[in-house]
């Protein structure tokens, strides 16, 4: 990807914040969502967004279905979500965004909530997909959802190819302790910490009311950082002993080799999030793997063009990858 940020938007956390709040989405117009509940193994439940197509379109059961996985508190609404669909638009594509437990609007039922190596439940998603989508699938996962994706690959190995022919992750932290100790210092702190921590206390507390004794209500209160949030909330609740068992352990960059099918791992060497010195190098990955790393971007950012910008060039690149792997695997032609 040899993406160059405009000129009037310099610097990695203007290229991250930006995009998210001012720049254009789509190209055409924005996308129309139907919901579907799914019910877990587990019996809880998640929430399935899927792009409705007009009535000209090809059934969806058939084409190439790309899936998103979101990031960190994301949802189907978020300013990448909303590109992607518009990539699928135009390429004729089936498009669905699964929302991790918690995240499509309402609380959900147990006590687990999401995590950034729960390649379990990217396992499930994914298979409920291939129960019913007869057509190819794709799939790409934005910062969280990207390492949770490749941690699937990794994990499933050779049988991965059985579910999904190519998947990509942008922006995402694939050295979570690298990530984690860049987000907990300076600007990065005051803004993106405070940020992240404004939705996900609150929520936590939710959790705590629908499930007390779960977590020690005080020290989550206490939590000035995601080390001590994930340290109270994200790693007891989720099967790690602490913090660092659960940024290790959930980490996608100490097993890129093991990935089976064709992965793109896209990564801005200014993202304010994932520091340049942590991301792999060509001799990290195995032959299944192509990194991208762009001088510029920020952190799912990309905008591009004339002010204010459209974010629809970050999905041209990515989705023109994957489909490009589908076609030279399986023969594929979409549209």
């Amino acid at each position: 990807m040899n993406y160059i940020a405009p000129s009037w938007l310099p610097g990695g956390n203007l290229q991250t914040i930006w995009p998210a709040l001012y720049s254009r989405r789509t190209l055409g117009p924005l996308p129309a969502y139907r919901r579907e509940r799914w019910t877990a193994p587990d019996g809880d439940f998640i929430d399935v967004d899927w792009k409705v197509d007009p009535a000209t379109t090809p059934p969806s059961e058939t084409r190439v279905l790309l899936v998103l996985f979101h990031g960190l508190e994301g949802s189907s609404g978020s300013h990448y979500a909303l590109a992607f669909a518009d990539f699928a638009r135009e390429h004729g594509l089936a498009y669905a965004v699964p929302h991790f437990r918690g995240c499509g609007g309402e609380l959900n039922l147990g006590p687990r909530a999401y995590h950034s190596g729960d390649f379990e439940e990217v396992a499930w998603v994914l298979q409920r997909f291939r129960s019913v989508h007869s057509g190819p699938i794709v799939a790409v996962g934005i910062s969280l959802g990207g390492n949770a994706l490749l941690r699937w690959a990794q994990e499933m190995g050779a049988t991965a190819g059985q579910t999904a022919a190519a998947v990509a992750a942008v922006s995402s932290p694939i050295d979570l302790s690298a990530g984690g100790r860049a987000i907990g210092e300076g600007f990065n702190r005051l803004v993106y910490t405070r940020m992240f921590l404004k939705t996900m206390k609150p929520k936590a507390l939710r959790k705590l009311a629908q499930h007390p004794g779960l977590f020690d209500r005080d020290a989550l209160l206490r939590a000035r950082d995601l080390y001590e949030f994930d340290n109270v909330f994200t790693a007891p609740l989720h099967g790690f002993r602490n913090t660092q068992d659960y940024w290790s352990r959930a980490s996608a960059k100490p097993r890129l080799r093991q990935i089976q099918i064709p992965a793109l791992v896209v990564n801005a060497r200014n993202d304010p999030f994932v520091p340049a010195a942590c991301l792999p190098g060509s001799h990290e990955v195995g032959a299944n793997v192509t990194l991208w790393q762009p001088a510029h971007g920020g952190h799912v950012g990309f905008a591009h063009g004339r002010m204010p910008g459209h974010l629809r060039a970050m999905p041209d690149a990515v989705g023109s990858w994957l489909l490009k792997h589908l076609r030279s695997s399986q023969g594929v032609h979409h549209g």
